[in-house]
């Protein structure tokens, strides 16, 4: 069962996000804070701390983020 749909929403890097993996973002949803998995699109790397975008849910706890202009 998936969550509901988290595309469009703002979360920040905990877990720095490279080219070739994955990282962790972490979104605020449900009254707190959740942490999910989250992979960037083509040669994009995010930092620690960067806002990101979510851009479609591929999972239950994973993402598809891109950088946010925050």
């Amino acid at each position: 069962m998936m969550d509901d749909d988290l595309t469009g929403m703002v979360g920040r890097v905990s877990v720095p996000i490279p080219t070739d993996g994955s990282g962790e973002i972490i979104l605020s949803i449900r009254g707190g804070s959740e942490a999910f998995t989250a992979y960037t699109q083509g040669n994009e790397a995010l930092t620690k701390n960067a806002h990101a975008v979510v851009v479609e849910q591929t999972g239950p706890r994973t993402v598809l983020v891109t950088a946010s202009g925050y």
